[in-house]
């Protein structure tokens, strides 16, 4: 019987293969793999005779009012069936549609190149899809998602093709592809999709924004399975650990079964936590904050029991505007902030972009495209742009002012490499300052002012800086990144991006030596401050406060509650003492089990 040894045979063939990934939202899922591809519209190239431009211009502004219907109805069946914070992943989305400057630069190339307007719409969105994908922050970097989806719908539409959806999945799978789009995502069905797997992607991406609000385990950066899954594999999705397990044995689900039934009641434990003060064993109070990017985030702040806010980015106002921000929309945006959360401190990182983050189509365009650069992350970025462009650093220093009228407001200056460029920028805080008393507007005239400590000049001189400053702020993922010489976004060399480098160690010990020694408070803002194995280390170097994305609050709160300060410092002495990031790794990883305990 040939049909039942081919059967027999591929059954053999289908060894159990483990597969790693970035995990993204936590979970455990098993079922069939489902291979989505999305096909990339292919756009036609003909010349258009100088009479019938204005009809292609016509053509390209019917397509954009359609691409903005279509949004429009999906953000409305995002809120209705998701909710509303997700649904606002579209405002994005709808202010590219609204972007004068790629709608002009579009029908500039129209009437430069005489060719189809489908043609000219794609190579200028595709440049901008191009800059801010080499952007460096993952959270901007994801922006470039944004841009593709919108381009793949207005392409759509001038080609009167049919858009794809993921509403038609069927029946429940797991769900691997190369990427999701926004659009992609927000199709997504809770009764079909188990879990979502995609080779690249990040943490930040929509797709897992929607995973987690659904409550569905999600995986980034496979990098190739969907070269190794088939349509119809099995496949063990640990969200948790990204692992992806094809073709499991048997003996592997009753270990994940098991497993799955520890992480439910571990996190039930955390949740249960996390109501509770924030305190050790012996009586050390620790301070956990969080990390947002947007107004509409506060809720978060109380929903996981903040201590108030360590890192504000400011980003977004500017990225998300088709042009520069005003004053007012920026006081707007951050009393609205301070505001909800008085009497808890909110700390306002001034603007950190340029260079590799790029404002790509907006009114700001001139001042914060400038030219290519070999070196980006090296280069016209953060505080060295705003320090060149005072009058629009200072509108948002007066704002900043003006929002520390209405909460406990704390401004902070991003990438400081040393002194001097400290006192520029308190200078022209000062200017503000005077321009506001003379105005009559109230301010906090005791405004603590602090510096992140992110560059390995800033690290070595912080005794000079802590004399001009009220607090200093470590943003561990460029620290690190600079510290070792190592693009934490290069597949290639990821794997040497080790937070638990003795390099690493040292210079936090340094730091918080300088802060110390001058009373002022050292925190840290970096993604290392919210993982629970590596919070006792961080808390025995000697940091006063740990800033985060508010989910990962609950897990480090617990642990914090579970362990002694006075054991997390000699956790920290023995640590300095080796040389290895393996065995220094693994030494906090003990700890964290010890303290931890049957759970």
């Amino acid at each position: 019987m040939p049909g039942v040894s081919t059967f027999m045979a591929d059954k053999l063939e289908k060894k159990e293969t483990t597969l790693h990934g970035i995990p993204a939202s936590g979970g455990i899922a098993y079922g069939q793999v489902f291979l989505f591809t999305r096909n990339l519209v292919e756009v036609p190239c003909y010349p258009i005779d100088a009479a019938k431009r204005s009809g292609e211009v016509a053509r390209f502004e019917q397509s954009l009012l359609q691409a903005r219907q279509q949004i429009a109805k999906v953000q409305s069946e995002v809120s209705r069936n998701i909710g509303e914070e997700e649904a606002r992943i579209f405002d994005a989305h709808l202010m590219v549609l609204e972007d004068q400057a790629l709608i002009g630069e579009t029908i500039r190339e129209l009437e430069a190149t005489g060719l189809n307007v489908e043609t000219c719409f794609n190579r200028v969105s595709r440049r901008y899809i191009k800059a801010f994908s080499e952007i460096d922050d993952e959270y901007l970097r994801e922006r470039a998602s944004d841009i593709r989806d919108v381009a793949q719908r207005v392409l759509q539409s001038l080609l009167g093709q049919a858009d794809t959806s993921l509403s038609t999945l069927a029946g429940e799978r797991v769900l691997v592809a190369s990427d999701i789009s926004p659009s992609d995502a927000a199709a997504l069905d809770r009764s079909t999709a188990l879990a979502v797997v995609t080779d690249s992607g990040s943490k930040t991406s929509h797709a897992v924004i929607v995973a987690r609000s659904m409550k569905v385990p999600a995986i980034v950066g496979m990098h190739d399975l969907t070269r190794r899954a088939r349509n119809g594999d099995w496949a063990l999705v640990d969200g948790y650990e990204g692992r992806v397990i094809l073709n499991p044995t048997e003996a592997t689900l009753t270990r994940y079964g098991q497993i799955q039934e520890q992480k439910k009641h571990l996190e039930a434990e955390f949740l249960k936590a996390n109501t509770q003060p924030a305190i050790t064993l012996d009586g050390a109070e620790v301070t956990l904050l969080a990390n947002i990017e947007r107004p509409d985030e506060v809720q978060l702040v109380a929903g996981y029991n903040a201590a108030g806010v360590g890192l504000y980015r400011t980003e977004y106002l500017y990225l998300d505007n088709a042009r520069i921000p005003t004053e007012s929309e920026q006081t707007l945006a951050y009393t609205q902030v301070a505001a909800a959360l008085a009497p808890q401190p909110v700390t306002i990182r001034t603007l950190d972009i340029g260079g590799d983050k790029p404002l790509c189509g907006s009114g700001g365009h001139d001042f914060f495209s400038p030219h290519k650069e070999d070196n980006p992350f090296l280069g016209f970025r953060a505080i060295r742009l705003c320090l060149e462009y005072p009058e629009i650093f200072k509108s948002q220093l007066r704002a900043i002012l003006k929002a520390s009228a209405h909460g406990n407001v704390r401004l902070m200056y991003p990438m400081i490499s040393g002194s001097e460029e400290l006192a520029r920028a308190n200078a022209l805080l000062e200017e503000c300052k005077a321009e506001l008393r003379e105005a009559g507007t109230p301010f906090d005239e005791a405004l603590p002012v602090g510096a992140m400590i992110e560059i390995p000049s800033a690290a070595l001189t912080a005794d000079i800086l802590a004399d001009k400053c009220h607090f200093f702020s470590i943003g561990t993922n460029d620290l690190i990144q600079y510290l070792l010489a190592i693009d934490r976004v290069n597949d290639r060399i990821a794997h040497l991006y080790e937070p638990t480098h003795p390099a690493v160690l040292r210079t936090l010990r340094r730091i918080v030596e300088a802060g110390h020694a001058r009373e002022i408070p050292v925190g840290i803002c970096g993604e290392v401050g919210g993982d629970p194995i590596l919070a006792p280390l961080l808390l025995g170097l000697g940091i006063d406060a740990l800033s985060m994305t508010p989910p990962l609050i609950p897990a480090v709160r617990y642990l914090v509650r579970k362990m002694a300060l006075k054991k997390a410092r000699s956790l920290a002495e023995r640590a300095l003492t080796l040389s290895s990031p393996t065995a220094i790794y693994e030494l906090c990883t003990e700890f964290y089990r010890e303290q931890m305990g049957a759970v």
